[in-house]
């Protein structure tokens, strides 16, 4: 009877509140977890399908209903981007994690384009779709800012260590990775021998 009297009258802060905010909190976690799902699922079918893709074989592959994906993404070019922007984020967090800690900063650049080149040439079916899409495979927004701050950070180290040419640019970089897209989608050569000897062009002569 306490407990029904504290509620009603709302002066039991704690229990109030985990009744109240349980049932809230449950529905946001699944549609969280129903929106990972399809993301890591979208990710898989258009690597391996392409822009031959559809939203009904996401669906099937997040083991959700059509709907589901719909309410997260109303259509086929916001999943498109989303997708895009999940494996640019990753970049990102290797960019971090792995290259601005490499013992020197020229060492970090190469492994950073050299990831780059590993993620389009697993996942060249999901390039073809987000050209598709959009016209071109170029990260914008935040995702793109952040990847040019850590080839930044990268350069402005070199230069202090003497690894990296006084007059090395960040666009100098984001035109060292445009090449490196077009290698892989041409099948143009051996990517890593291109990734070897662009970022070369960068180190104090």
């Amino acid at each position: 009877m306490r407990q029904q009297h504290a509620h009603a009258g709302g002066t039991s802060g704690t229990s109030g509140a985990a009744a109240s905010s349980t049932p809230q909190r449950r529905p946001r976690a699944d549609a969280e977890r129903n929106r990972a799902r399809v993301l890591e699922a979208a990710r898989e079918v258009f690597r391996a399908r392409g822009d031959e893709a559809q939203m009904p074989e996401v669906a099937r592959a997040a083991g959700v209903g059509i709907g589901t994906v719909y309410r997260h993404f109303p259509g086929r070019a916001a999943l498109i981007a989303a997708v895009g922007e999940q494996r640019q984020a990753e970049i990102v967090e290797f960019g971090r994690g792995r290259c601005l800690a490499s013992a020197t900063a020229a060492e970090g650049l190469v492994a950073f384009v050299e990831h780059i080149g590993e993620v389009l040439d697993a996942e060249r079916g999901l390039s073809a779709s987000i050209e598709a899409a959009f016209g071109s495979t170029e990260p914008t927004g935040e995702g793109r800012a952040q990847a040019e701050a850590v080839a930044g950070q990268l350069l402005a180290r070199g230069k202090d260590e003497g690894t990296v040419g006084a007059d090395a640019e960040v666009g100098d970089v984001v035109m060292i990775v445009c090449g490196l897209a077009a290698v892989i989608r041409h099948d143009a050569g051996d990517w890593r021998r291109y990734v070897r000897t662009a970022c070369a062009g960068l180190r104090e002569s």
